[in-house]
């Protein structure tokens, strides 16, 4: 089996490129003789800029998927395009028409607007390819099954401009012909090409490759997937905090499952279980809550030396470790740790709301004093004594356990938001607990 990725860079990688790029390699992971190519369709030059590739590439590496052949620039094989092009021309199968929109428009207003348009062979003018006036192209479709196109209805496409350029749909069947493609995996908007390219593929007299065009992607409203649904593309998912490992299986079940149960799975399941059969032809939900459910998992998960690593890159921040452990529980995203753990680090944020509803209140000052006293007495520092120092606050005042926690979180983080109490007190240690407990009662006297 010989697959391709050939993404058009005219922008960021999306998500719906990331599951087609995805489904492309798990299929070319399942033998040995596979081969997954990869395509730059660049022929948009306006758009398709050395940049934007760059970001295509990026994403791909980011999310661990390698290719076998390429890259291959379509752009750079202008030559083998126009050879083949002279071919169609040469054999009858292409004419050149100087044919424009308005002329299309009055052939129909003549033969019926369901009528296909077919032009006289011109010396100039642009090339279009000749569609037979009887019978049908049928796309068979692995996932979507048989699709006619009856010819009648099918105007002659444009396959080059009048300079020998030439168009998208003549292109892709010559670079998929050359590289010996064997399945075509992309998204159900490529369908509606799939007749102009098999049109190419029979007027070169050779077979088509097999094609499966994905289900659409849209967001959990209902409506087709785009910027309003939050983060759409690769690189802002990696900067939100997101793990490739975990949108490579999220994206992987939008539209496939493993099985009806099985939600995580390893690189290893996907590959093994991966079958075009069982791609769904509705549209999948992209939901980017249960995406955070999942890289949740994916990151506790983590050994806490490798999580420390990521996050340290992340964040930029070193010596990071002692945080990291009491917060993995609590975050779901890498993008988590800094709201969460950057005031052990910063000091406590500056939050007065926060602080007159914790501590400027129902005696909130009087159970921080309180807990401070018991802190300082407290001997060994760590998390066990320091809960247990606490724990005897709470039931000395005959409080709720949340009248004396909050304040002295508060007083610690500068707002209702960090990891474990008893965790942050052991880990910033008594003297820098007492001093930022000081700090938080002077205020109240102030």
């Amino acid at each position: 089996m010989r697959v391709r990725f050939a993404p058009s860079p005219t922008g960021a990688l999306h998500i719906g490129g990331a599951r087609t790029a995805l489904y492309n390699w798990l299929l070319a992971q399942q033998a040995p003789e596979n081969r997954l190519v990869l395509r730059i369709e660049d022929t948009d030059r306006e758009r398709s800029t050395p940049e934007n590739v760059e970001q295509i590439l990026d994403a791909l590496g980011w999310l661990d998927l390698n290719w076998d052949e390429g890259p291959i620039f379509q752009s750079d094989r202008a030559d083998r395009h126009r050879e083949v092009l002279a071919q169609l021309l040469e054999n009858g199968h292409a004419y050149r028409s100087t044919a424009t929109a308005e002329d299309v428009k009055a052939y129909k207003q003549q033969h019926g607007s369901d009528r296909g348009f077919r032009g006289l062979p011109e010396d100039t003018g642009a090339v279009r390819l000749r569609v037979p006036d009887t019978g049908a192209t049928v796309v068979h479709d692995v996932i979507r099954g048989d699709t006619a196109f009856e010819h009648v209805h099918l105007d002659d496409p444009v396959i080059a401009r009048a300079d020998g350029s030439v168009l998208y749909n003549f292109a892709v069947a010559v670079d998929d012909l050359d590289a010996g493609i064997t399945d075509v995996v992309r998204g159900e908007d490529h369908l509606s090409n799939s007749p102009k390219q098999l049109l190419v593929f029979e007027a070169l007299g050779v077979e088509p490759p097999r094609y499966a065009h994905l289900p659409l992607l849209h967001g959990p409203d209902g409506k087709k997937l785009s910027k309003r649904h939050g983060a759409a593309s690769v690189q802002e998912l990696r900067d939100a905090g997101y793990l490739p490992e975990a949108l490579r299986n999220y994206i992987a079940l939008l539209g496939w499952g493993y099985d009806d149960e099985t939600t995580l799975l390893s690189t290893e399941q996907m590959i093994e279980g991966f079958r075009l059969e069982r791609v769904s032809r509705n549209p999948a939900v992209f939901d980017e809550q249960k995406l955070r459910w999942m890289n949740g998992r994916y990151l506790r998960e983590l050994p806490l030396d490798e999580l420390t690593r990521r996050l340290e890159q992340f964040t930029g921040r070193t010596g990071i470790e002692g945080a990291v452990a009491i917060a993995q529980d609590k975050m779901q995203t890498l993008a988590d740790f800094e709201p969460l753990c950057g005031f052990i680090f910063d000091g406590p944020a500056d939050d007065p709301a926060a602080f007159a509803k914790v501590i400027g209140k129902d005696g909130g000052a009087e159970n921080l004093a309180a807990a401070r006293e018991a802190l300082a007495a407290t001997e060994p520092f760590d998390q066990e004594h320091v809960e247990t120092a606490l724990r005897g606050v709470v039931e000395e005042r005959g409080v709720k356990p949340r009248q004396v926690f909050q304040p002295l979180r508060v007083a610690l983080a500068g707002s209702t938001v960090s990891p474990g109490i008893f965790e942050t007190v052991a880990l910033l240690g008594r003297d820098e607990t007492l001093r930022r407990v000081d700090e938080a009662l002077a205020k109240t006297t102030a």
